[in-house]
């Protein structure tokens, strides 16, 4: 095992990293594929400072000292504890990331990505895999979903660009949950909200089993398909959209529930 403590910009350069564990609490966070060397770059950094451990299995973990990752969302500590860290690991790198206030950019990983964040936003970019995503009222943004999305929140909000996933599990309180997706035969999204808007748009072309359901919210819907009830204290839109291979439901307590209809598939 081998370990610095970084002060100071720096740049380090690693033979092989097998998994990733980064942690801190301010300023910027940049996590990208690569197919060249394993690298860390510091480029600005506070106090006190980073801790970088390399073990012999090639597991590196960025952190600091007092910063667990059990205890991240909890985390509350004085000081200047801002830096500017890029790090690339191969993309069948498992990756785990956990953020206070920073912002975090995760781009090109192919296995098990897990991010936390309190309040910092969270880009997750062409991320396929396995990924779970837990915030406070961060903001979550995923580009190019392939695979599986787990997001819970309590204010932060969900944007999904361009995404086909086999699993979406999205959980918020407040948070908004926007999604632009194509659902893949075996495509299963489950979405919950209590007072959280949301609005799906689907292609013309899906094909899928629909199912939402809110007690206040208002549901509209662009596809003529799904039936309509609406209960005292229950309103629901259901039906089977094409041939119905993949599934969607949504449910909320007070939000409005919006199903917008894109272009072909």
């Amino acid at each position: 095992m081998r370990q610095w403590t970084i002060e100071k910009p720096e740049q380090l350069t690693f033979d092989t990293v097998s998994k990733l564990n980064v942690r801190i609490v301010a300023g910027r966070l940049a996590v990208l594929a690569s197919d060249g060397p394993p690298t860390l770059e510091v480029a600005d950094i506070g106090t006190p400072p980073l801790i970088v451990t390399h073990e012999d299995d090639g597991t590196l973990t960025v952190t600091y000292k007092d910063l667990t990752w059990d205890g991240l969302l909890g985390w509350l500590r004085p000081g200047r504890r801002e830096t500017t860290l890029t790090l690339t690991v191969p993309k069948d790198c498992p990756v785990n990331a956990g953020v206070v206030s920073a912002s975090a950019v995760v781009a090109g990983f192919e296995s098990r990505t897990s991010v936390k964040s309190v309040s910092g936003e969270i880009v997750l970019d062409g991320v396929s895999g396995e990924i779970h995503a837990d915030t406070v009222s961060g903001d979550v943004e995923s580009r190019g979903l392939v695979g599986d999305l787990s997001f819970k929140s309590v204010s932060g909000e969900l944007t999904v660009a361009q995404g086909t996933p086999r699993r979406l599990r999205a959980t918020t309180v407040s948070g908004r949950i926007t999604a632009d997706l194509e659902l893949p035969p075996t495509g299963h999204v489950t979405m919950n909200s209590v007072s959280g808007e949301i609005m799906l748009r689907l292609p013309r072309g899906v094909e899928t089993d629909v199912t939402i359901r809110s007690t206040s919210g208002r549901l509209d819907t662009a596809f003529a398909e799904l039936r309509r009830s609406n209960q005292p204290g229950a309103r629901t839109l259901t039906g089977r959209i094409g041939g119905g291979m993949a599934s969607l439901s949504a449910t909320t307590v007070s939000a409005d529930v919006t199903l917008l209809k894109g272009e072909q598939a």
